[in-house]
């Protein structure tokens, strides 16, 4: 018997949008869960971004 699928819940990967700008190397990213049917654009949360030490605004990335 199949397993059923989880249904609007998936998973998508958070980016600082300062990082790039700042010019220090690695990236800053964040994996979380959205119900798709709640909220079908992109997230933006604020979150903490350990290379710069500070909290910034992270995106949804594709």
């Amino acid at each position: 018997m199949a397993k059923k699928s989880k249904g609007n819940r998936i998973q998508v990967i958070l980016e600082c949008t300062e990082h790039k700008e700042s010019g220090k190397p690695g990236t800053s990213r964040y994996i979380t869960t959205k119900n798709r049917k709640n909220t079908p654009e992109r997230m933006e949360v604020k979150k903490y971004n350990p290379i710069l030490r500070k909290h910034t605004v992270h995106k949804e990335i594709k």
